[in-house]
């Protein structure tokens, strides 16, 4: 045979043992142990030597294609289809949608070769800082890990805005979504739809941000009364029993950090495939389409089957308890002043308030206004404020 042989070191290892036999320096016994096969097979080995030479060690099957390969038709379509649709997908997401959208089944590590081969595709390889692993709580419900994203969602075809999301620490489990900004408001309005569908959560685990937790020192005033100064979310988990762990550093809660990159990475994609330009489209196809798709997905089995989270005892409504409280004084005409509006307290409240006493004034999240004296809701009217020019006006008239 003309020109060298593609021997590997098995191949070469075979052809010296089977020369030595040839040679009478080994038995075909010891040829077997040496070569690692058994006695059977080193006698066809022996004879496919002495017919074909160096030839006949090599694989009958060397230099034609598998079996099992792909049809190249399938190849080239499936690259055809990624330039001209998916060409900033990584391959296991290209993958996914090939055989959603186009029939084209093929395992992501297959095209991963296919794309590193025609170019179309690049490793990317990130040096990290070492850090070790926190374990998963044991639980569905013991610990969420708490945050917001803000990107560029709808690749221009909007404003930027905030994903916010929450991911169950046991099992990977997510519920997100669209508002404008990350504000206190939108942190409660998450937390509510959680409890909603899944329950009361023991703990949550979010960074130092104002919209979650106040971290300044008590006033003179807080620190005389044993008051500790809480952001109206820290007052709703106290409400709720949920005890609030603030992380020191964005890998501390690395869970839901490396969620934003899944869905900074894949929903911005499932978004621009949809069509979809608002927050509101956005949403309804969070709910419908992408949280049931990303949990089935990824999500784990927790290492204990029990459910931690707690339902709601109470008789309060989420609506009271998801609030802003406020305390503010009685004047003398019976008048509560909060954000440039007066509200004059009725007559016939069964507690009635004395000027200079002290009521709540509750906000609820749809803009409604509660004023509560002991726990008990005052009635009330909303006076037309009137500007102090006008005050002086009348006065002098």
């Amino acid at each position: 045979m003309a020109g060298k042989l593609p021997m590997g070191q098995k191949e070469l290892m075979r052809a010296k043992v089977m020369e030595q036999v040839v040679q009478k320096q080994l038995t075909l016994k010891e040829a077997a142990l040496k070569i690692k096969v058994s006695y059977r097979q080193a006698k066809r080995i022996y004879q496919r030597y002495l017919q074909e030479g160096d030839q006949g060690l090599l694989h009958r099957n060397q230099g034609k294609a598998s079996g099992k390969a792909y049809d190249p038709g399938i190849r080239e379509a499936a690259l055809r289809v990624y330039q001209e649709r998916y060409g900033d997908f990584g391959p296991t997401l290209a993958a996914e949608k090939l055989k959603e959208c186009h029939g084209i089944i093929i395992d992501h590590e297959t095209l991963r070769r296919w794309l590193l081969a025609a170019g179309l595709w690049q490793r990317k390889r990130r040096r990290k800082a070492y850090r070790s692993r926190r374990r998963r709580r044991e639980c569905f419900g013991e610990l969420l890990q708490f945050d917001g994203s803000h990107h560029d969602w709808f690749e221009g075809r909007r404003s930027p805005c905030c994903l916010m999301n929450m991911v169950d620490d046991a099992t990977g489990i997510t519920f997100s979504f669209f508002c404008e900004e990350e504000t206190t408001s939108d942190a409660m309005r998450l937390l509510w739809r959680w409890i909603e569908r899944y329950g009361i959560p023991q703990a949550l685990y979010c960074d130092k941000k104002n919209a979650f937790v106040l971290t300044r020192e008590p006033t003179i005033e807080e620190q005389l009364a044993g008051i500790e100064p809480q952001s109206p979310f820290e007052r709703v988990c106290e409400v709720l029993g949920i005890e609030v762990i603030i992380a020191n550093s964005p890998q501390a809660k690395g869970r839901v950090e490396r969620n934003h990159g899944v869905y900074q990475d894949r929903l911005v994609k499932e978004l621009r495939l949809a069509g979809i330009s608002t927050i509101e489209e956005a949403n309804r196809h969070l709910v419908q389409t992408y949280l049931p798709k990303i949990n089935e997905k990824f999500a784990k089995a927790p290492l204990r089957p029990e459910d931690a989270h707690v339902s709601l005892t109470t008789p309060t409504s989420l609506d009271d308890i998801f609030s802003y409280e406020t305390p503010r004084v009685v004047s003398n005409d019976y008048v509560i002043s909060y954000k440039r509006r007066l509200f004059q307290i009725q007559r016939n409240n069964r507690l009635q308030p004395k000027p200079r006493a002290k009521v709540t004034v509750r906000e609820l999240l749809d803009g409604r206004i509660k004023l509560l004296y002991q726990n008990m809701e005052l009635e009330y009217i909303e006076l037309e404020k009137i500007s102090r020019k006008e005050e002086l006006a009348t006065r002098s008239a």
